[in-house]
């Protein structure tokens, strides 16, 4: 078996910098939406460094990106008070979907940019296919990721959330390395990725 440390360390690279928009787009929407805890706890910005989580930023997407199959990360999440959000739960759902629509937004820029620099167009798909499989996987109702607000949303019981965030690491492990779900969602990334470039060009 091989490995590719130098095509893993960049995907890490271009993750990091993904996760920052996303975050930084889940703590403008709260704070627009009436809660000023991100911007309390430093949130509110566009400095990679305060998103980053290192075992979910940098040390999980680097393992499985060298191993292969699959790619598995995330950034340090953002606090919300959902008291404090106008909607309460409603609230939570709209500055959840924040960070996935960024991502979105983020490979639509990234294929533009292509577009009017060819070279290094081959750099921008991976970032857009990269950004794409962020949008998705947060998407997954497994805290601590974004689908979980969802779970909230629906009046799950705080006891009954706090049972299922638990085991919301070993669960997503199984879930993108033992089922087709981590290969679908890669394929997934890629053939829209792919769209998004062929209609910018």
């Amino acid at each position: 078996m091989s490995f590719d440390f130098t095509g893993a360390a960049i995907s890490v690279i271009i993750f990091w910098l993904l996760t920052t928009p996303h975050e930084f787009a889940h703590a403008w929407v709260a704070e627009k939406l009436g809660d000023d805890t991100p911007r309390l706890e430093g949130r509110v910005t566009l400095n990679p460094l305060a998103h980053v989580d290192w075992l979910g930023t940098v040390i999980l997407p680097a393992a499985t990106a060298i191993m292969g199959g699959g790619f598995l990360g995330w950034g340090r999440p953002v606090s919300t008070n959902p008291s404090r959000l106008r909607g309460g739960m409603r609230g939570l759902v709209i500055v959840a979907l924040a960070g996935p629509a960024s991502n979105v937004v983020m490979a639509l820029l990234l294929a533009g940019v292509a577009a009017l620099a060819p070279g290094i167009a081959h750099l921008c798909y991976q970032a857009a296919y990269l950004s794409l499989y962020l949008a998705i996987f947060n998407m997954l109702p497994v805290p601590p990721l974004d689908g979980s607000k969802f779970l909230l949303a629906a009046r799950i019981s705080p006891k009954a959330y706090i049972e299922i965030a638990r085991f919301g690491f070993l669960g997503l492990i199984v879930l993108i390395f033992s089922t087709p779900v981590g290969a679908w969602m890669s394929h997934w990334s890629r053939s829209t990725a792919l769209a998004m470039f062929r209609f910018f060009s």
